[in-house]
């Protein structure tokens, strides 16, 4: 199982024409095993970043409602891109370890617009992205046929960069339906989604929301690409999810939130004093 020590391994492969980013890349696709979980504790800025890795972490994830919040906006694309970039730059040069940016629907319909802001964030050096397809600001999910071209133009701009960037295309059909509505037809569809998403391009399918033991161990079990569960409340545990046969395990807003609160209740403390 690839961990911390396969960086320096890659590293001393490297050829002169390889890029430090695309070894971290591909160092980053090797963490992903199915059965032993790759945990990311998601972060927002540099300093989150640099206490994650000072923990072990052998990669970092940014979430992007956490910078969102972080930087006083709403989550939903609502950051502009030049600070994402900025910030994700940030991160990438305080780290020596692998950096994926959760880059919301790509901040762009057209696939030509995607390719094009994705191309920007591979400038500023990470080596995943999340590319979801809920259609931000507006209704449901982008049709499969067009998500999947829109999934093509991330590889492209990944190919063109040089970088063999690690999509993880996430199918955001279980955060749009109640739990009382994950089932096994919802099943079916959502692996419908992520098989045409990995022939277009993607490396990993990340299915946020879901919760059920059996429905995870279903799509694990068929799922042509490493799967990516939410840590939300009410998830499996880690030791759960890696015998249902998952790869790796997010956990988005959620530590945000509990520094917010931590940070607040430590005020009301001071003060009260």
């Amino acid at each position: 199982m690839l961990r911390d020590s396969a960086l320096p391994r890659y590293r001393g492969g490297m050829s002169l024409s390889e890029s430090l980013q695309a070894v971290h890349a591909r160092a980053f696709a090797a963490l992903h095993v199915k059965g032993s979980p790759l945990v990311l504790y998601n972060i927002w800025d540099a300093g989150s970043a640099k206490a994650v890795r000072a923990a072990g972490a052998p990669a970092v994830a940014t979430g992007s409602w956490s910078v969102a919040a972080a930087l006083g906006y709403d989550d939903g694309e609502k950051v502009p891109l030049e600070i994402v970039a900025a910030n994700v730059a940030r991160i990438v040069a305080a780290m020596d370890v692998p950096v994926t940016l959760d880059f919301e629907s790509g901040y762009g319909r057209a696939p030509q617009a995607v390719q094009e802001n994705v191309a920007r964030v591979i400038g500023a050096g990470v080596v995943g992205v999340n590319f979801e397809d809920q259609i931000v600001g507006g209704a449901g999910l982008y049709p499969l046929e067009e998500q999947a071209a829109r999934v093509r133009a991330v590889r492209a701009a990944a190919d063109a960069a040089g970088v063999p960037l690690f999509i993880n295309a996430r199918v955001d059909l279980f955060l749009k339906n109640p739990a009382t509505a994950h089932n096994d037809a919802l099943v079916e569809e959502a692996l419908q989604r992520g098989a045409v998403y990995a022939a277009a391009g993607a490396d990993g399918l990340f299915y946020p929301g879901l919760t059920d033991s059996r429905l995870i161990g279903v799509i694990c079990a068929r799922a042509p690409r490493p799967v990516n569960i939410l840590a939300k409340p009410g998830a499996p545990s880690k030791s759960e999810l890696a015998r249902l046969g998952v790869a790796r395990i997010s956990h988005g807003p959620f530590p945000y939130r509990q520094m917010a609160e931590a940070l607040q209740q430590a005020a009301k403390r001071a003060m009260a004093e």
